[in-house]
């Protein structure tokens, strides 16, 4: 009887497992950047708050303004954007927003922590990559799985326009062959991060002349 009963206890916590993982909060706060933090530092600035520039990144200022926003409302003033301080600035809901722009954030970090890097063809380790190895290997360390080529990751997610790009957005280019033969992670106004053939895992603008004639297209991959 105690085995049996032991046994669904176990099955009790282990069914409840993924609803609390899911419940679990995501908000904004101080260290996060991304267009949705420079959404939320334009509604601060409009309702009269000192924002010197809506540029994405969320500082010791964003966390002063929040803070005396949240006063205003009545809130807990902890500089924290969560679901309740988000709805009141806002006007919607967090829910859906935050979980992309979390999940792009983190292989952003990811692929940065790997810069320097050096190129390596068919490399698919943080001993040498090349472009789709690098892109697969970050997005697998973030529990994302893709193909292994550049041609193939460019038929998966769903297209996105380049006046449209957000951050964890692949983005593709023709170079040594017709089609997408190199591809690289979308960082922010107008940067990404690939391994190149010449330098290793580095930033780049999509705007560098080089890139700016081969560039052919986006992809989003990661689900809303």
């Amino acid at each position: 009887m105690r085995i049996m009963a032991r046994g669904f206890v176990m099955s009790v916590i282990l069914f409840l497992l993924p609803v609390w993982g899911y419940a679990a909060e995501v908000q904004f706060k101080e260290g996060d950047q991304g267009a949705e933090v420079a959404s939320i530092q334009v509604k601060l600035k409009e309702k009269g708050y000192r924002i010197t520039k809506a540029d994405g990144k969320f500082a010791a200022e964003t966390t002063k303004a929040v803070r005396g926003f949240q006063s205003s409302q009545k809130l807990k003033a902890n500089g924290i954007v969560n679901k309740d301080t988000y709805l009141k600035l806002m006007g919607k809901d967090i829910k859906g927003v935050t979980t992309v722009n979390n999940k792009a954030k983190k292989i952003v970090d990811t692929a940065q922590s790997f810069i320097g890097v050096p190129y390596k063809f068919g490399g698919v380790t943080p001993k040498g990559f090349d472009c789709s190895g690098f892109v697969q290997y970050v997005f697998n360390k973030n529990a994302i799985s893709l193909p292994r080529t550049a041609d193939v990751q460019y038929k998966v997610g769903k297209a996105v326009l380049r006046s449209n790009l957000q951050q964890g957005d692949l983005v593709f280019f023709t170079t040594y062959e017709p089609g997408a033969s190199h591809c690289g992670i979308y960082l922010e106004k107008g940067k990404f991060i690939h391994a190149s053939s010449s330098h290793g895992v580095m930033i780049s603008q999509l705007d560098d002349s080089y890139w700016k004639t081969r560039y052919i297209g986006a992809r989003q991959v990661i689900k809303m």
